[in-house]
C-alpha cells in the first residue's frame, strides 16, 4: 500500500483515514474498538477525531470521541502503530477560539483524554477570524517545540486566512500548516476547487478531506427523500444532493461499480484516492468498515474518470 507524506513533514499515512467522529454518537464504545483495531489490523494506519466530537449530543460534554480513542490506545498498546490526528477551536462551551492559551489548554485535555504524550496531526477545527493569526501559529509552535504536537493542519478556515496563516508562518520563523481538511467529494466540488486547489498545490500542502461520501449519500443508499428520512440525524444534509444533478451522479457510480464488481461508496472513495491525499471515512459497523476499506484497491481507468467528472462538474 502506497503511504503518502503530509506536507513536508516526515509523517506518512495510508490512502484512507478513519474519521472517528461516530465514536461515542451513534457507534458505542466497544463497537469503536473493534472498528479500530480491525482498521489497523487491515494495514491503514491514520485516525482522525476533535476535541468537540459529540458535543451536539444531549447529555454530551464533547470530548467522547477522544476519550473511547484513548481507552482503545491504552487496552491495545497500538499507539505506535497510528497517525493520532486531533483538532481544536470548535466550541466547546466558551465559543469559538484560537487564542494561545486557549490552544495551549484544550491541547493537554486532548493529551489526557486520548492516553498519549504527543498528537500526530493537531488540527485547526474552526477559524475564529478574531485572533490574529500568528498567535495562533505561536501556540501551535510552543507545543510543536516541547513535543506534543508533530505536525499542524487547517480544517474550516477561509483561504485568504489560510494563506495569511502561511505567510505569518514564513515571515516569523514558526511551524505551518502541512494539511488542509476540507469539504471536498464527488458532489462537493467547487467550494475546494476553486478556493483552495491552486493554494495546496503551490505550497505543497496535502489534502485530507471530509465528509468523502458526502454524508452518506455517495453510498447510493438514499435515492429519495423517504430514504433521507430513515436517517434522521443527517436527513437535512442529505436531501440537498436529492437532485437531477444527484441523480446523474449516483447513476454514473452505479456504471462505474458495476463494471469493477464493487459498491457506489468504494468507487466515490476511489475517485477521491486519486486526486487527494487521503480521505476521511467514517464506519459505524465491522461490515461498513469492510467496505469502505477496499476502495484503495479500485483502479479507476481513464473513461470512469471522464464519466464521473463530467456529471459532477459544477
Amino acid at each position: 500500500m502506497e503511504f503518502r507524506r503530509l506536507g513536508r513533514s516526515d509523517v506518512r499515512i495510508a490512502p484512507l483515514v478513519l474519521g472517528c467522529n461516530v465514536f461515542g454518537w451513534n457507534v458505542d464504545e466497544p463497537t469503536s474498538q473493534r472498528i479500530l483495531d480491525a482498521f489497523v489490523d487491515a494495514g491503514f494506519n491514520a485516525i482522525d477525531t476533535s476535541d468537540s466530537y459529540s458535543r451536539w449530543v444531549p447529555g454530551h460534554a464533547g470530548g467522547e470521541s477522544e476519550t473511547i480513542i484513548g481507552n482503545w490506545l491504552e487496552a491495545s498498546g497500538k499507539r505506535d502503530k497510528i497517525v493520532l490526528a486531533t483538532k481544536v477551536g470548535e466550541d466547546m462551551g466558551e465559543g469559538r477560539s484560537l487564542r494561545k492559551d486557549y490552544i495551549l489548554r484544550e491541547c493537554e485535555a486532548s493529551l489526557r483524554r486520548l492516553k498519549t504524550d504527543r498528537i500526530d496531526l493537531y488540527q485547526t477545527h474552526f477559524d475564529d477570524e478574531v485572533t490574529p493569526v500568528a498567535e495562533t501559529m505561536e501556540a501551535y509552535a510552543a507545543l510543536i517545540k516541547v513535543g506534543k504536537v508533530r505536525v499542524i493542519g487547517a480544517s474550516n478556515v477561509a483561504p485568504q486566512r489560510l494563506k495569511a496563516s502561511l505567510e505569518a508562518s514564513k515571515t516569523l520563523g514558526l511551524p505551518r500548516y502541512e494539511t488542509l481538511q476540507p469539504l471536498y467529494n464527488l458532489s462537493d466540488r467547487n467550494e475546494f476547487e476553486s478556493g483552495y486547489a491552486a493554494l495546496c498545490r503551490q505550497e505543497n500542502i496535502s489534502v485530507i478531506p471530509y465528509y468523502g461520501l458526502a454524508a452518506g449519500f455517495l453510498s447510493g443508499k438514499y435515492r429519495a427523500p423517504a430514504d433521507a428520512d430513515r436517517n434522521p440525524a443527517r436527513a437535512s444534509r442529505l436531501k440537498k444532493y436529492l437532485d437531477g444533478r444527484g441523480t446523474l451522479i449516483l447513476k454514473a457510480l452505479d456504471d462505474v461499480a458495476a463494471r469493477h464488481k464493487a459498491l457506489p461508496a468504494q468507487v466515490a472513495l476511489a475517485w477521491l484516492i486519486g486526486r487527494v491525499t487521503a480521505p476521511i471515512a467514517s464506519a459505524t459497523s465491522l461490515a461498513q468498515l469492510d467496505e469502505i476499506t477496499k476502495a484503495p484497491r479500485i483502479k479507476l481507468t481513464a473513461d470512469d474518470l471522464a464519466g464521473l467528472d463530467r456529471v459532477s462538474a459544477s
